[in-house]
């Protein structure tokens, strides 16, 4: 079939949407979200497969290795960004193996703890922290996430000693710090806020620039250590060599969906900023991310768990 005919008569069949965690995570939530709104712009099957492990590696291996038809696309967050300089046994080579779809959305992310944790904040955590070195734990989704690296850099400034407790997602890792099998928590805002409602655990800082207008009373991290600041992104991409005018045509479909839909309004109640970039936009992103967390890596000697 023609190229262009192949874009314009796209899809003929299910897609798949691989996400590299487990189910029921913010990034599956998403997910999900999106199937259900692309299966009606598409009147086709839109299936979510989850392949969680290894940082994410193991479901974006998937993707870069599928057909490039359009047909497998795959869920990508801060560790596709950050897995090129933090590890060595890269079954893939980012920049030249997949290209980007479409930024989907920022997200918050958010230092919590468990309630009986004697720290309310991050001033108060760093003087824990400095009496107990190497015996607090924290919890991530998984070694080389966002979530991760943020912890680094919190370390790096502070110049503490805080144990990383990588999981393979974030549910697993919120399950364990409601109950108290470790004490602090990295993760995206929205994926907890309803842990926080329900007291099972707290807030002591974002890791945003400043304050959030919805959220003014949560204090961020950058009050106390200037310049340590990060945020979780998500977009789509797709096997390298599919053709351009289909990238473009399933970029479009999906930006349009997440910046002029009801699930604008969704993503935006459950805390993330919609995004909807180009193709174009959305590698520039990449690459210049890859560069800026490159520096993180090295400068925090952070390694895979």
């Amino acid at each position: 079939m023609p190229l262009a005919a192949a874009a314009q008569g796209y899809p003929l069949k299910p897609v798949r949407l691989i996400v590299p965690f487990s189910p029921g995570g913010a990034t599956d939530i998403v997910a999900r979200l999106l199937a259900g709104k692309m299966q009606e712009v598409w009147s086709r099957r839109v299936v979510v497969e989850n392949r969680p492990g290894a940082g994410t590696v193991v479901g974006t291996s998937y993707v870069a290795k599928s057909s490039p038809d359009g047909y497998t696309l795959g869920f990508v967050v801060t560790a596709y960004v950050i897995n090129p300089s933090l590890r060595s046994d890269m079954p893939y080579d980012t920049l030249k193996d997949l290209v980007g779809v479409t930024q989907i959305s920022v997200q918050q992310l958010v230092v919590a703890a468990h309630p009986s944790l004697p720290a309310n904040n991050i001033p108060e955590l760093i003087a824990l922290a400095r009496r107990n070195p190497g015996e607090l734990g924290c919890a991530t989704p998984g070694s080389g996430t966002a979530m991760h690296l943020s912890l680094e850099l919190l370390k790096t400034a502070a110049g503490i000693d805080i144990v990383h407790v990588p999981y393979k997602g974030g549910v697993p890792a919120q399950q364990d710090v409601v109950a108290g099998r470790v004490p602090i928590l990295i993760e995206v805002l929205y994926a907890v806020q309803p842990l926080v409602r329900s007291g099972r655990i707290k807030v002591l800082a974002l890791l945003s620039p400043q304050r959030l207008p919805d959220s003014p009373a949560y204090p961020v991290v950058a009050e106390t250590f200037p310049g340590v600041n990060a945020a979780s992104l998500l977009g789509i991409v797709a096997p390298a060599a599919t053709p351009r005018k289909l990238v473009h045509r399933i970029g479009a479909d999906i930006a349009r969906a997440v910046k002029s839909s009801d699930l604008t309004e969704r993503m935006k109640q459950e805390g993330m900023e919609p995004v909807g970039s180009t193709p174009e936009e959305f590698d520039a992103l990449i690459r210049s991310e890859i560069e800026k967390w490159a520096k993180v890596v090295k400068r925090s000697g952070a390694r895979v768990d």
